[in-house]
């Protein structure tokens, strides 16, 4: 008998691969082209959702498409802003925020999701500019984390934070094609 096992609709492609450090310059253009791409990517696959649609959860006991949406540039402007910080001071702690508590904010539904979409694509402008100019040793720059009390290098960040938008575009993309949206 042959198992089959149910697709991860939390973790649709994988969980966060860290990869050695440090980067080559090639993995960095690579990843510094996903983060690029991702506000066109997310555009195109939102386009001609309706507002039930984007209220819709990409999976049970989820965030809604809309949720999603606003917590990308969320995310990607505390992840730049990380790494303003670890570029100018000494591996400076940053602050966490509490996730699910700003997806559940009320400018979240009161929002048109074509705000946040216009501030993710001027957000990953600027971000794109900044990465394409780091030197070597600035890659190795670190800010600390305090809930998993690390110190990330921007290689990582840059690791992480590519992947971060995939894996909330494939939420996307995943529950279209599941619904047939």
């Amino acid at each position: 008998m042959e198992t089959t096992t149910a697709p991860d609709l939390r973790y649709p492609i994988g969980h966060v691969q860290l990869p050695d450090e440090p980067l080559s310059q090639g993995t960095r253009l690579a990843l510094i082209a996903r983060i690029a791409v991702l506000p066109d990517q997310v555009r195109a696959a939102v386009t001609g959702l309706t507002p039930a649609q984007l209220d819709t959860p990409y999976r049970p006991g989820g965030w809604t498409v809309r949720q999603v949406i606003h917590h990308l540039p969320d995310s990607h402007l505390n992840a730049y802003t990380r790494m303003r910080l670890a570029l100018t001071e000494e591996n400076p702690t940053i602050r966490p925020y509490d996730e699910q508590a700003w997806a559940e904010l009320p400018d979240v539904t009161a929002t048109p999701v074509a705000v946040s979409l216009a501030l993710l694509e001027a957000l990953h402008i600027r971000w794109t500019i900044l990465l394409r100019q780091l030197t070597d040793a600035q890659w190795l720059r670190t800010f600390h984390h305090p809930e998993s009390k690390r110190d990330i290098s921007l290689d990582h960040a840059l690791a992480t934070y590519a992947w971060h938008g995939q894996h909330h575009l494939a939420h996307i993309t995943e529950l279209r094609r599941r619904e047939g949206f």
